[in-house]
């Protein structure tokens, strides 16, 4: 199967219309609203989902992974950082 990236040269190649200019001054614009136009038609088309499958209680969900933060846990003292000794200030 052939896409459009395959059968369009890069945008600095010589065009494939044959005009000797760059495919991005002559016919990218024009390739690129095809493209968008066809793409506007294909959703045009497709089926539209429906309201009920598209429930929080329908859809899948994954858990979460469980984390270890003390900051979660449940406390009533709430997150407190470590306590740190002072470094020693001072000589001998």
């Amino acid at each position: 199967m052939t896409t459009d990236a395959d059968r369009r040269p890069s945008r600095n190649e010589p065009c494939h219309c044959g005009s000797g200019r760059k495919y991005k001054q002559c016919c990218l614009e024009k390739d690129e609203a095809e493209t968008r136009a066809a793409h506007a038609k294909a959703v045009e088309e497709a089926p539209e989902p429906s309201a009920e499958a598209d429930t929080p209680a329908t859809r899948s969900r994954t858990a979460r992974p469980r984390t270890e933060q003390p900051w979660k846990r449940a406390s009533t003292q709430g997150f407190r950082p470590p306590v740190r000794t002072p470094r020693k200030v001072g000589g001998s």
